[in-house]
């Protein structure tokens, strides 16, 4: 980094650290949002809220925002094949929710999942208030994403009904088990010249793979991702309430993230303690 000489020193900014929310405090990553998450107004006006809800053993959280349902911008025909995918993808995977009319279900939602980053040391927040950087810990950090597999359900329901006969993009099925043998392709025969007929005895042993690192260690990599994805599926959601920039919880809660104390704090680490605490180093 290019250091100019001339950049003159504006202001020095007193530190203050406060803990008080801890490990209630996370950073949530929203994908192009350049406003608070909030609802549409037209979503708002029919008495839709944003909902959230949370899983506590996998960390897994979802946000379900209303989408704007104005005939400019909504296409009613669409949002009920949508919603009709998301219905049977909720169902097979065990994650349904109340639905007031399943035979008329309509995409009036969008869900951001999380998923969680995986920290390397610790991150603090920081918020320059009235000449002070204000610090706190940060216990998760979450990247939110639309979740889009009720157009597996679609695809697969369009794959049917053209059946196998269709010229379109056919799908090749599910990727070859690993617990299977792969099977050998029988090569074109050619004529050859007659030779003479050998009889041979072959005979085939199954060898235990103690490292892991053959057929067997790729078996048991798969086994324990479907276990994983079979727990996570079969836990239930707990329902969260969310409130926006605009709710008091949320006022209330931005002010205790700022110190009331101004005692100051002793460092009572040395900096070969500290070096020796940093993994890899």
């Amino acid at each position: 980094m290019d250091i100019d000489d001339n950049d003159e020193l504006v202001s020095t900014l007193p530190i203050h650290y406060s803990d008080v929310l801890a490990p209630n405090i996370q950073i949530h990553q929203f994908p192009l949002l350049i406003r608070p998450l909030q609802a549409p107004p037209s979503a708002v006006l029919s008495g839709k809220r944003i909902t959230a809800r949370y899983k506590l053993q996998t960390r897994r959280l979802e946000i379900h925002v209303p989408v704007d349902t104005r005939s400019e911008v909504y296409n009613v025909e669409k949002s009920k094949a949508l919603g009709s995918g998301r219905l049977q993808d909720d169902r097979e995977k065990n994650q349904q929710r109340n639905v007031r009319d399943d035979d008329d279900p309509r995409l009036s939602e969008v869900r951001l999942r999380s998923e969680e980053i995986i920290q390397r040391g610790v991150h603090v927040l920081g918020i320059v208030r009235d000449g002070k950087l204000h610090l706190h810990p940060i216990s998760e950090a979450h990247q939110l994403r639309p979740t889009l597999t009720y157009l597996d359900i679609l695809s697969r329901r369009n794959r049917r009904s053209r059946g196998t006969g269709s010229d379109s993009d056919s799908d090749d099925g599910p990727p070859p088990d690993p617990d299977e043998v792969a099977p050998v392709v029988a090569p074109k025969k050619e004529k050859k010249a007659p030779t003479d007929v050998r009889e041979v005895h072959v005979t085939a042993r199954k060898s235990d793979d103690q490292n892991g690192s053959g057929q067997g260690g790729l078996s048991a990599v798969r086994r324990e991702m479907l276990h994983i994805i079979r727990s996570e599926e079969d836990e239930k959601w707990e329902d969260l309430e969310f409130c926006d920039v605009t709710t008091e919880q949320s006022s209330t809660a931005f002010e205790s993230i700022f110190s009331q104390k101004d005692e100051a704090l002793e460092c009572s680490t040395n900096i070969s303690t500290f070096i020796k605490s940093i993994q890899g180093l």
